[in-house]
Formats: C-alpha cells, sequence, structure tokens
C-alpha cells in the first residue's frame, strides 16, 4: 500500500481514465434540464413547506391557545424526524428510485398542511408537522439523485449548488405569499393553498420525472437482504464518513443561526432594530444563493482538494464567532455584516459532502450514502438548538435573553467544531488511502495552488499583450 507521505506530496494526480472525479464530459441532454426543473419546483415547496410554520408563530398562539415555548418545540420536531428519516429515506431512495420519492413527499407534506388548515386542535397539529418533516426528508436527497443519474459528472456540483440555493426561494414564498393570505383570506386559506401547490408538484412529479435516462437502465434495486449489507458498506467507505462530517461541520451553525437563534441573538444579544435583524437575514439568504455556484466549480475543478475547501469554509466560520463574541456587545454592524457572509457559506459548503457521497459510492448505493451524509449536518443543528436554549435558561433572568448570556451560549459551537473538524480529518486520511489502493494520488495542496497561479498568469490579457509588443522574446523559429 502507498504510503500517505508518497500519497500527500505526488507532484501531480493519477486518476483513473472512468473515474468520475475526473471525467470530461459536460454534454446535458435537454430533457435533462426539464426534468432538474420539475425536481427543484418539487423542492422549492418543500422549502415552503418547512418554513410555513415559523412565519405563522403568532397566529398559531392565537389559532391553537397554546404558548410560544410549545409552538417552538414543533421546530425541534421537525428537524428530529427530517433528520431520523435520512437512512430509512437513503434506502427507499435505492429501491424506489427519484420519481416516486419525489413524488412521495410532496403527497406527503400536502397532506400534513391540509390537516394543519382546519384543525385546531394541538396534538392533531403535531401530526401535521411530522408529515411535513417526513415528506421534506424525502425530497432534497431525491431530487440530488435525480442530478446525478441524468448529469455528467463534471457538470454535478455546479447543479447540486445551484438545486440549493434555488431551494431556497422557497423561504420567499413562506414570507411573502403565504403571509399575506394568513393576513388576508387567514390561517385556512394559506395553508390550504400551500397543500394545493403540494398536490400539483407531486402530480407533475408523478407524470414528468424520469428515473433514468432514454436507453439506460435504473440499476436494478436492491432486495431486503441487501438493504443492510449497502447501508454498511456506504458506512464503512471512509468516502462516505468524510461526507458525513463535511455535512456536520460546516452545515449546522448556518442552520442554527437562520431558523432559531440569529433573530432574537441580533435583537436581544446585539441590540439591532428587528427590522435591521431582518435585513441581516435577507443577507444571509442572498449570499448563500450568490456564493454557491462559485463553491460549485471550485469542486469540479479541484475535486481531489474538496476537503481543504471545506476546512476553509469551517475556518471563515469559526474566524468570524471569534471575532463577534470577543467584541463587547454590540458589536459594529459592519463586523455582523461580515459573520452573516461567513455563516452563509456554510450552506454551499455543506454540499460538498454530497460530492463526496457520489464519487465514492457506486449507484446501488447513492441514496443510503447521500442519506447518511444528509443527517450530519441536521444532527448537529439539533443538538447545539438545544444546548444554545439551555444556556439561554440557566444565565438569563425571566424570560429575557441578555447579551452576556447569548456570548456564553453561541460559544457551545466550539465543541461541535472541534469533533467535526477531527473527524473529518481522520475520514479524509483513510479515504486518501482508499483512493491510492485504487491507483489515485492526490498531489500536494502547494503544488496545484502553483500551477493554477501559473495557468492564469499565462492566460492574463496583461501577459498577452506584452508578448505581443515584445516580439523579439520570441524565439526564432517562431519569428
Amino acid at each position: 500500500m502507498q504510503n500517505e507521505k508518497t500519497l500527500t506530496r505526488a507532484p501531480s494526480p493519477t486518476l483513473p481514465p472512468t473515474s468520475p472525479l475526473t471525467s470530461r464530459d459536460t454534454r446535458v441532454p435537454a430533457l435533462a434540464w426539464t426534468l432538474w426543473a420539475v425536481g427543484v419546483a418539487a423542492y422549492v415547496v418543500a422549502v415552503l413547506h418547512r418554513t410555513s410554520f415559523g412565519v405563522a408563530g403568532l397566529d398559531a398562539v392565537h389559532r391553537f391557545d397554546t404558548s410560544a415555548g410549545m409552538l417552538a418545540s414543533f421546530t425541534v420536531l421537525q428537524l428530529v424526524v427530517y433528520a431520523g428519516l435520512q437512512i430509512p429515506v437513503g434506502l427507499m431512495l435505492d429501491r424506489l428510485g427519484p420519481r416516486r420519492m419525489i413524488a412521495g413527499g410532496a403527497l406527503a407534506m400536502a397532506a400534513g398542511q391540509a390537516l394543519l388548515a382546519f384543525t385546531t386542535d394541538i396534538g392533531t397539529a403535531v401530526v401535521a408537522r411530522v408529515l411535513v418533516g417526513a415528506g421534506d426528508a424525502m425530497t432534497f436527497i431525491s431530487v440530488l439523485s435525480l442530478v446525478t443519474v441524468w448529469f455528467p459528472a463534471r457538470r454535478i456540483p455546479v447543479v447540486t449548488q445551484l438545486t440549493g440555493l434555488l431551494g431556497q426561494t422557497g423561504q420567499v414564498l413562506s414570507a411573502v405569499p403565504l403571509v399575506a393570505l394568513l393576513h388576508g383570506p387567514g390561517w385556512s386559506a394559506a395553508f390550504g393553498s400551500a397543500a394545493g401547490l403540494g398536490v400539483l408538484v407531486g402530480v407533475l412529479a408523478l407524470a414528468v420525472l424520469r428515473d433514468a435516462p432514454p436507453g439506460k437502465e435504473r440499476a436494478k434495486a436492491p432486495g431486503l437482504a441487501e438493504v443492510g449489507g449497502n447501508l454498511v458498506a456506504a458506512w464503512r467507505h471512509p468516502g462516505t464518513r468524510l461526507g458525513l462530517w463535511t455535512h456536520f461541520v460546516t452545515q449546522f451553525s448556518g442552520t442554527v443561526f437562520a431558523l432559531m437563534w440569529g433573530y432574537p441573538y441580533l435583537v436581544s444579544g446585539q441590540g439591532m432594530a428587528p427590522s435591521s435583524a431582518s435585513t441581516l437575514l435577507t443577507v444571509f439568504v442572498l449570499a448563500t444563493m450568490v456564493s454557491g455556484p462559485y463553491v460549485g466549480r471550485l469542486v469540479a475543478r479541484h475535486p481531489l482538494h474538496r476537503s481543504w475547501l471545506v476546512l476553509g469554509v469551517v475556518a471563515l466560520n469559526a474566524g468570524a464567532w471569534a471575532a463577534v463574541l470577543a467584541w463587547p456587545p454590540p458589536a459594529p454592524a459592519w463586523l455582523l455584516v461580515v459573520l452573516v457572509l461567513c455563516v452563509a457559506l456554510g450552506g454551499p459548503g455543506s454540499m460538498i459532502g454530497f460530492d463526496f457521497a457520489r464519487t465514492f459510492n457506486p449507484p446501488t448505493r447513492q441514496g443510503a450514502a447521500t442519506g447518511i451524509v444528509n443527517m450530519g449536518g441536521f444532527c448537529a443543528a439539533l443538538v447545539t438548538i438545544l444546548l444554545i436554549g439551555f444556556v439561554l435558561d440557566a444565565l438569563s433572568p425571566g424570560r429575557e435573553f441578555t447579551p452576556e448570556a447569548f456570548r456564553v451560549a453561541w460559544m457551545v459551537q466550539l465543541p461541535i467544531w472541534i469533533i467535526g473538524v477531527t473527524c473529518l480529518l481522520r475520514s479524509r486520511t483513510l479515504a486518501r488511502r482508499r483512493l491510492a489502493e485504487e491507483g489515485v494520488t492526490v498531489p500536494y495542496l502547494r503544488h496545484t495552488v502553483r500551477r493554477t497561479v501559473r495557468a492564469a498568469v499565462r492566460r492574463s490579457p496583461g501577459r498577452r499583450s506584452s508578448e505581443r509588443r515584445s516580439p523579439e522574446r520570441r524565439s526564432p523559429g517562431r519569428r
């Protein structure tokens, strides 16, 4: 076996011609874009369903005659259902294919929203949100499976990032038209409309989506006896675990900030006006959407250095938090903007985890591997949400959260980062050893950077114009 020193110091990559890491085919059939558009539409509606209850919080307090704390637990419950179903959903995806999974997820969420539209019982509302969480769990990884089957390997990282960022428009749908319906026709009309939209995309998915391109049969669904074996094989491969810890360490901070504690922290912990805090959260969403394609292009160009990109995202994230928490509150506005921009990179960074799952696993266990990866960030987010809540309750008098309590509470991210980075580095070492056994050598990072810089200099307009102005520097044979 090739030792680690030889692996990391190789001057250039040596890759099998059929490796998914190095395929040069970039042709995309027109049908692929159509199917992807339908899948993205299903994901946008899923994000609408996911975030709809959050924007209806005040209305829900009056409708269900309960406390805000009880309603906040709905968010945690939904995340628990989403994270807990990732592996079962991944195994179902390998058996049933993305078409039926996307359609089933859309109809499950529609059923939950329809139930919520006409109930005033808190127990029924809980069942409704469980249905939404279950359908949501079925959607995203199924859309990614569609991308993997229909797009060439070189395009997949960018299309994956586009899928994630376009899905964020679902938050806009819940924040604008859904809120307008809540404040106009009322609760039943708002959630009934969301249910109708879910039925529409579910029927569209059944009618339009295809599991495999024409002439290319989908991999045979594994039997029940094989399902457990695929799950074990996916987990045992260090590349899958590398994807899991990538998702774990990059996604959780942004999820906690956007989904639960970001707005209260900006208002109560930093003394911002509610309108300013809302503006920063909008900047968060926009930064996620803008940075996604750039991260995808970097992954496509440098597939053997994806883990370094992940570590860079984590460093920016942790560094921004360290600067803000070290500054006695309130921090200056520019520093909070920097924090939001750095934390927003976690979403695109977490998508790299799915790229690890894709390139290190055969088609027969893609669903299981993707489910394992997608579980990482949401489990970390759940733990962080609960830990921050415990710290705030312990350090804040009464119901008012103090700036100092928030400073201490956000520090619970540190052990999560330490655990995630440690496990990521360990998994990377094992994955590189596995690549070495398969004949793939990973170049040392500084060699890749040096070659990239030299290529950029050669392509620069100034260099080319200088060469045109100085013909005497050319060799005599080329004059």
